[in-house]
């Protein structure tokens, strides 16, 4: 399995990103444990949560992906040097608790480096942009974490480009620490916000890309193909936007190049992901061991010419 570097960091990371985002969730302690075990055991490195993981779920108040990280780091020690420990700040974990100011990025790392149960952070991602803030003072903040030892690199998530682009030439003119990856909302029915213009951006600064919503929540796995099959999990209306005669025509080219591959949806629909060009390490969440082989499987899927042709098309 080849390696690939994230961004200027000089971490590398195998080629697929574990998702945090359902432990606590839709998965228990026991069974992340598990998936997490199976995941390192399988050569991979990256495992990407947030602070505010999963603050959405009736009863939860955020952290619990990290608490629960944090608890698998700890039975087992030695776990934290075979992983890249990639976590965000800057979605609200409260009142007054959200966004990019020092202050509150100070707060929120501690808090973090606590529920990991670790001293350091591997890549600390602003969650999302902070218009209220100047990025002078997100950078500079992130640049005394990396000169503490606290964090190793930062990345961006739910950037545009011309503000992704803003940040890149702060940190070159003010000598700050720089952004070395983007996670974007990218996917084979989801192409359109990264592809216009933040591709550029990223593939001219050198930057990894690390998609989030590897498989539009669970669409492109072929799950969800009418209204009926909504209720199948708790994340099924975020595919109810995507069942038109679009994402139909995209479900059927998975269906057509899984059936001449021997192969199926999910692993057709990350490996089209992996296999494009300045794409690092898709971010895809597994609620089993049985379903995490699935995504292994995807990203080591090699497709031919006229497969991805044919996605492309059904895509655009």
């Amino acid at each position: 399995m080849k390696l690939r570097t994230l961004g200027q960091s000089g971490m590398e990371v195998a080629p697929l990103a574990l998702g945090g985002n359902v432990f606590g969730w839709t998965i228990d302690e026991a069974t992340s444990f598990r998936v997490l075990d199976a995941f390192v055991d399988a050569g991979f490195n990256l495992v990407d949560t947030a602070d505010v993981y999963s603050r959405w779920k009736p009863g939860n108040e955020g952290g619990e992906s990290e608490t629960i990280l944090g608890k698998w780091l700890k039975r087992d020690p030695k776990n934290r040097d075979k992983i890249v420990l990639a976590t965000k700040v800057g979605m609200e974990m409260g009142p007054g608790k959200v966004g990019l100011s020092k202050a509150y990025i100070f707060e929120a790392v501690e808090k973090s480096l606590q529920r990991l149960q670790t001293d350091r952070i591997d890549l600390y991602q602003s969650h999302k942009d902070d218009p209220s803030t100047p990025q002078e003072e997100t950078l500079g903040a992130f640049t005394e974490l990396i000169e503490q030892g606290k964090v190793r690199a930062i990345g961006a998530s739910n950037y545009s480009s011309d503000r992704l682009k803003e940040a890149l030439r702060i940190s070159k003119d003010h000598h700050l620490a720089s952004y070395v990856c983007l996670q974007p909302h990218y996917n084979l029915a989801e192409r359109a916000l990264f592809e216009d213009g933040l591709e550029e951006v990223c593939w001219d600064a050198g930057l990894a890309v690390i998609p989030y919503y590897s498989l539009a929540a669970g669409f492109l796995t072929g799950k969800y193909r009418s209204e009926a099959d909504l209720s199948k999990s708790p994340r099924g209306q975020n595919s109810k936007k995507y069942l038109n005669d679009r994402g139909m025509g995209i479900l059927k080219a998975l269906d057509d190049v899984a059936a001449r591959l021997g192969s199926n949806p999910t692993r057709v629909a990350l490996a089209w992901l992996a296999a494009r060009p300045g794409i690092t390490a898709p971010i895809a969440s597994a609620t089993s061991v049985e379903q995490l082989q699935d995504l292994i499987a995807g990203v080591t899927l090699e497709l031919d010419e006229a497969a991805i042709e044919q996605l492309d098309k059904a895509s655009t």
